[in-house]
């Protein structure tokens, strides 16, 4: 099997990836048993000024130094359970010492597997407002549609305020509902939970739309991956 590496963003996010990784492998590989994984970790602290300057070149170089990190350690492959990172691609990919795996062409992949044809997207400021799911979807021939301005401030605030320190609130679980229930009205047939901390928060079976969990599709394309069964 290939070694995994994570590149870890946030505590919660990163998480949820390693253990659905586990998770995952098992019915695959065997009892007991995934995947080597190496998790690099640098403070959130050391990420926010550049996100919040929109620096996407400067979030590119801490991809990069993580991502030597791991490839160090033995990784094969890397992946990010962070949406927002993802922005980052362009500056940092080509100087990759190990290949990584999309999250965003996960997701795609995943919506175009359900046939479903427009996608509500919830996330960060920066993964609402930013080009990365709507270029992604496009590709695949699909479209993205970003909750309104009111309502992207909720949940950019719910995930900074709540869901990075790992606090599940019963009134956001239920306001996120609502937003979503207003994409589906605007005609969405899915929702991407696009920040990794969401599916923490947001249930599937009480969730208004068929939800694309980009965390744990993520780690279960990297459990596939790593046993020779993905791409």
């Amino acid at each position: 099997m290939k070694h995994i590496g994570i590149v870890a963003c946030s505590v919660e996010g990163a998480a949820l990836c390693y253990r659905t990784i586990a998770e995952a492998a098992e019915p695959q590989v065997g009892a007991y048993n995934h995947p080597r994984v190496t998790l690099h970790s640098i403070p959130m602290a050391d990420w926010m000024p550049a996100f919040g300057e929109g620096d996407f070149c400067a979030v590119g170089e801490i991809m990069l130094e993580s991502a030597r990190v791991v490839a160090n350690a033995g990784a094969d492959f890397a992946i990010c359970p962070d949406n927002s990172c993802h922005l980052s691609w362009e500056h940092f990919i080509d100087r990759s010492p190990i290949p990584w795996l999309h999250i965003g062409e996960v997701v795609a992949a995943e919506a175009r597997r359900s046939g479903w044809k427009e996608a509500g997207l919830l996330g960060t400021r920066f993964t609402m407002e930013g080009p990365m799911y709507p270029e992604v979807f496009r590709r695949h021939g699909m479209e993205v549609l970003p909750p309104s301005t009111e309502d992207r401030a909720i949940v950019h605030d719910v995930i900074f305020e709540e869901l990075v320190r790992g606090k599940l609130l019963e009134p956001s679980r239920l306001r996120f509902n609502e937003i979503v229930a207003r994409l589906k009205a605007q005609g969405c047939d899915s929702v991407i939970l696009g920040c990794t901390e969401i599916p923490l928060l947001v249930r599937a079976d009480d969730c208004p739309l068929p939800t694309l969990d980009s965390t744990r599709l993520l780690a279960r394309a990297a459990v596939m991956t790593a046993i020779g069964r993905g791409t």
